[in-house]
């Protein structure tokens, strides 16, 4: 970001609960810090309105997943999270979306340094035409991190687990990769710069189902490290990977145009087993979408 307090340091979460000595000596949970608070937030795509009034937290170190019919608004939320949507040229977003505090939509704010701190790993995976070792260097080499590159890489594979696999030919081109391990690289691309957040935006729907239990332990293994956002249109693999799940669903702005809405969110259970709002409650139990 431009300037020294555009935003904090990062700083390396555990997983788990937060918790401190109760008056008795026990041990009581205290409050999940957020990562975003997202407080009304409205997108439009020059004078259509295609998500509606968002307001939404997202806690630190634990997957939240965001689910709904075609259409919703789901992609277009979690790319407002790392203004992925900045070179969409009619796209206009109205609201706050503050990370750890900040707005990211603000003057002042640097897109790079927005997505370096909040990487993102696409639907169908999108490796460069370069060696698997190349891919994985690319970030930290345009970023400057050149000391200690070699263990860099090695780290960041290992984290995608991915490191066994490909170790003994680093230099090969990563397009000779299956497509779930092509994913995983994507995914060590994006850690290399060890980011504070993942947003993963379907990344297993182009997989088979191998490689998509592949990727889903390995979103149980890296939240431990990373707030991590996953789009989904798997409702099963929502409540496999998920702490908590966002509904998505379609309203009517006041046009009458179909518009993207946030319909409920809660711990993943919930959602699944006791949801609050009847439309959730047809989603999930297949009723529609």
């Amino acid at each position: 970001m431009r300037g020294a307090s555009a935003l904090p340091s990062r700083v390396r979460i555990q997983s788990g609960p937060l918790t401190e000595a109760g008056p008795s000596g026990g041990r009581r949970e205290l409050p999940v810090e957020s990562v975003f608070d997202v407080h009304g937030v409205s997108v439009f795509y020059g004078t259509k309105r295609a998500l509606d009034g968002v307001n939404m937290r997202i806690p630190r170190s634990r997957v939240t997943a965001l689910i709904g019919p075609s259409g919703c608004g789901k992609s277009t939320f979690i790319r407002s999270l790392n203004r992925m949507n900045d070179s969409v040229s009619s796209f206009r977003l109205e609201g706050q979306v503050l990370y750890h505090g900040h707005d990211l939509y603000a003057g002042n704010v640097d897109e790079v340094e927005v997505r370096r701190r909040i990487g993102m790993v696409f639907q169908k995976p999108n490796p460069f035409p370069k060696s698997i070792y190349d891919n994985v260097a690319w970030a930290p080499r345009n970023l400057g991190l050149r000391r200690g590159l070699d263990e860099r890489v090695e780290g960041a594979l290992r984290g995608a687990a991915l490191w066994d696999e490909v170790k003994d030919r680093l230099k090969d081109g990563a397009l000779g990769l299956s497509g779930g391990q092509q994913q995983r690289l994507c995914i060590a691309r994006a850690i290399a710069i060890e980011p504070d957040v993942l947003l993963l935006d379907e990344p297993a729907s182009a997989l088979d189902p191998i490689a998509t239990a592949s990727i889903e332990e390995l979103i149980h293994t890296l939240k431990g490290r990373f707030t991590i956002v996953i789009v989904t249109h798997n409702m099963q693999q929502a409540a496999r990977v998920a702490d908590e799940t966002a509904f998505f669903g379609l309203g009517a702005s006041d046009g009458g145009e179909p518009v993207g809405t946030l319909i409920e969110h809660a711990e993943t259970a919930t959602i699944f087993g006791n949801p609050a709002d009847p439309r959730t409650r047809d989603y999930v139990s297949g009723r529609f979408g």
